[in-house]
């Protein structure tokens, strides 16, 4: 941040004094400009009111996708809210006792620092807060932004879920694509499907999606992120769509339907979307319009619901593997397919039939540019 920015943030007449203000000062003026109340931001934001008290008081950070909020909400840039966070935060640093005690605490708690220098995301000999802050600021990407869905139902980033996002960003940088078009992808959508018939052709995939202008990695999520996958911009470049997997899940329905959740996510020109927990069970109350619209279409282009609610007539509730096999066949899918969405719809315990759902992962890394599982990054 420059001097510039800095004093044109902070130090502007509604600021008060010249010392930079914590964030909360700055959305207690707003809320008494407007006439309202805490709770009134708290219904305005769709945010628990404790959060919001939390965040005035300065106790919790004002992350990525609360700064988007709050810029709506106040008719203000949500890059004004990003920097005032981070100009309260580095001033609380510099005033600190232990100087480089302090900054590395922040650090800590701005990343997840162990992780990273595991993975060699940023080199393992940092150790001073100089040193740390020089890793983060090389491999943060500023722009990265997204609208997660969690099977918790908050809307922020964690720390390691954008971490994984930067990650998944700088490796997609690496993958030469020819140029996208949305016409082409949805076109392509029949033949994308064919693949899903045996467990082996989803080595195909990365490339095949490449000739598209579709970039594919393969992360292998941080801990306690439960990322399946992402679709984003790179750079924000509505040409470069993005498809990030973690392939945390190996099972062939599993990936197979978080794939078809990414692509169509590109196809509707959704904002960027982070999802986690796909795997997990999901209903209409816990899913966004976006996330729906996604999520069912990955459904029925697998496999069709008119299909698949017809088949659950005849053979409910035996659903034996001979009937499963055969109905796979004859509308071209893998029988894993069938089995996860009788999954999700409850027609089948978690678990019921798994025998016919192979594990998939290592038929990606043969391909993919990858990050994880073992496997060095792919020069």
């Amino acid at each position: 941040m420059s001097d510039q920015l800095e004093f044109n943030i902070f130090n502007d007449p509604e600021a008060g004094s010249g010392a930079i203000q914590a964030p909360g000062n700055f959305i207690k003026k707003e809320l008494a400009k407007r006439g309202w109340s805490q709770a009134d931001l708290s219904q305005i934001l769709g945010r628990p009111l404790p959060t919001i008290n939390e965040i005035i008081k300065g106790k919790r950070g004002i992350l990525p996708e609360m700064a988007i909020a709050l810029g709506d909400a106040f008719g203000q840039s949500p890059d004004l809210w990003i920097h005032r966070e981070a100009a309260y935060r580095l001033a609380l640093v510099k005033n600190a006792p232990d100087s480089d005690t302090a900054r590395k605490a922040v650090i800590f708690d701005q990343a997840p620092v162990k992780e990273m220098q595991k993975r060699g995301w940023i080199s393992p000999d940092a150790r001073s807060a100089a040193e740390l802050e020089a890793e983060i600021e090389k491999f943060w990407v500023e722009d990265m932004k997204a609208v997660a869905r969690k099977s918790s139902g908050l809307s922020e980033f964690s720390n390691a879920q954008l971490a994984w996002l930067c990650r998944s960003s700088a490796l997609a940088e690496r993958v030469n694509v020819r140029p996208f078009s949305v016409e082409r992808l949805r076109e392509s959508l029949p033949k994308i499907r064919k693949l899903v018939g045996l467990p082996e052709r989803a080595a195909h995939l990365p490339i095949y999606l490449a000739e598209l202008g579709v970039r594919l990695v393969v992360v292998e999520a941080l801990q306690r992120t439960l990322i399946d996958g992402a679709a984003f911009h790179l750079n924000n470049d509505p040409s470069s769509p993005v498809i990030a997997l973690s392939l945390r899940i190996d099972r062939m329905e599993s990936v197979w339907h978080t794939i078809g959740h990414e692509i169509f996510h590109i196809l509707n020109g959704d904002p960027l979307s982070l999802d986690t927990d796909l795997a997990g069970k999901t209903t209409a109350k816990n899913l966004d319009f976006i996330e729906k619209r996604a999520d069912d279409s990955s459904a029925d282009w697998l496999v069709p619901q008119k299909e698949i609610q017809s088949f659950i007539r005849r053979a409910r509730p035996q659903f034996t593997k001979s009937q499963l096999i055969q109905f796979a066949n004859r509308i071209g899918i893998h029988p894993a397919i069938i089995v996860g969405q009788l999954h999700h719809l409850d027609e089948l315990s978690w678990s019921q039939r798994n025998d016919l759902c192979p594990k998939i992962r290592e038929h990606f890394l043969q391909t993919a540019m990858v990050d994880g599982h073992g496997i060095p990054p792919t020069t």
